[in-house]
């Protein structure tokens, strides 16, 4: 054999191996654990805010919200990163950064491990809603080239932190169940990307998910 066949060769060799899907144990799409972990403890915000359980039961989603959503969303972020997927380790990484984060002001709170004074609690609140509304917008932002149910999920998100922001602020409990209801309406667009994820992994076709705002 010459040189030049081995280099044939090789190439092919190297052409097959790039062709096979990645069957690794990392291989498949973290989204079927993200998404519907996003959903459940989404629900258990919205109904917390909308006035389902008493307004002195603020914890009432924890439970949810941390054992469920929060580490469903780590370890979506570390499947995704594990397979290189950049973009989805980001989004995840980042939703469960503020699941867990809400989770532990909640507990925070109510058991005073901070050291907040009581008078000082709705500006302590405030400060978590402002980081994050400002976060979740960038993030909207930045998923522009991603098909629009992203952009429209996140900017949902957005109005639902600016609402519950703002009720918080003035203590206002109409606003706040209207914030509830805005994280139904993300809650069940998130329902949607599951089962368009769930479809596709299933060997069937994914739903439409509307064209990118800004293009390639």
């Amino acid at each position: 054999m010459t040189a030049s066949d081995a280099a044939t060769t090789d190439q092919e060799t190297i052409a097959n191996q790039s062709s096979e899907p990645d069957s690794g144990p990392l291989a498949g799409d973290p989204s079927l654990i993200g998404v519907p972990t996003f959903v459940v403890g989404s629900i258990a915000l919205g109904m917390t805010l909308a006035g389902f359980v008493p307004a002195e039961a603020v914890g009432a989603p924890v439970a949810i919200i941390l054992a469920a959503t929060g580490i469903g969303q780590l370890v979506a972020a570390l499947w995704a990163a594990g397979t290189g997927q950049s973009a989805v380790a980001s989004i995840f990484g980042i939703f469960s950064g503020f699941w867990l984060s809400y989770g532990f002001l909640v507990l925070g709170l109510t058991h005073d491990w901070f050291g907040v004074p009581a008078e000082s609690a709705t500006a302590t609140q405030a400060v978590f809603l402002t980081s994050w509304l400002i976060a979740v917008a960038l993030l909207a932002v930045a998923t522009l080239r991603l098909p629009a149910a992203y952009t429209v999920l996140f900017t949902l998100i957005a109005v639902a932190l600016a609402l519950v922001l703002i009720a918080t602020v003035q203590d206002s409990v109409q606003l706040k169940a209207i914030g509830g209801y805005v994280v139904f309406s993300f809650a069940a667009l998130g329902g949607y990307l599951f089962l368009h994820v769930m479809s596709e992994a299933t060997g069937g076709r994914g739903l439409p998910l509307g064209r990118p705002v800004l293009g390639a």
